[in-house]
């Protein structure tokens, strides 16, 4: 998921721009980050999800051991071998989903660090730094004291800044070329 984005953003950081082209490129790595900050909501939501569904599971299971125990205890061999037949399914899916929650929770661990590492790209090429030096201290929106959703509706404001100026400046052009053809025909 993040593989494409990562790309596309070490692609902007590494073509070698002239003073026109950095105002659209430092939009699309907005853009970019815009996305990727999204995705990794999406990356959030699926490991919460999945916590979810483990915990569900894991107390269905432990039901189902609870009621074995006390059919072994009354000596009721007919209910413990049922509830021995539904256990076995629910550990392994118990082990399953535990195995899935640590995959999920890993890839969540990489995508913030990708987010991290494109936000700081970002604020470097955006100051004219270009490409962050290796030993530059981090900054990203916890060190400015922004928290998540502040960070993404500076993003979003600067990027309706951005269109709303694009699109007087378009204005602007028209109507110029507007008067200059009137004032051609005059």
């Amino acid at each position: 998921m993040f593989d494409d984005l990562r790309r596309a953003f070490r692609d902007l950081m590494a073509a070698p721009l002239d003073p026109d082209e950095r105002r659209p490129a430092l939009a699309a790595m907005r853009d970019t980050l815009v996305r990727a900050k999204m995705a990794l909501d999406d990356v959030r939501d699926q490991v919460s999800a999945t916590r979810r569904r483990l915990a569900e599971e894991e107390a269905e299971l432990a039901t189902v051991q609870r009621r074995r125990q006390l059919a072994e205890q009354v000596a009721d061999a007919e209910t413990a071998a049922v509830a021995a037949k539904y256990e076995a399914p629910l550990l392994e899916r118990v082990a399953v989903r535990r195995q899935k929650l640590a995959v999920e929770e890993q890839e969540l661990a990489l995508a913030e660090r990708d987010v991290a590492e494109m936000t700081r790209d970002f604020k470097a090429a955006s100051v004219g730094a270009g490409a962050r030096p290796a030993t530059r201290a981090p900054l990203d929106d916890e060190a400015l004291g922004l928290g998540q959703d502040d960070a993404l509706r500076r993003e979003t404001d600067a990027m309706a800044r951005a269109r709303s100026r694009a699109d007087a400046e378009a204005d602007a052009e028209a109507r110029l070329a507007e008067l200059k053809r009137k004032l051609g025909q005059g």
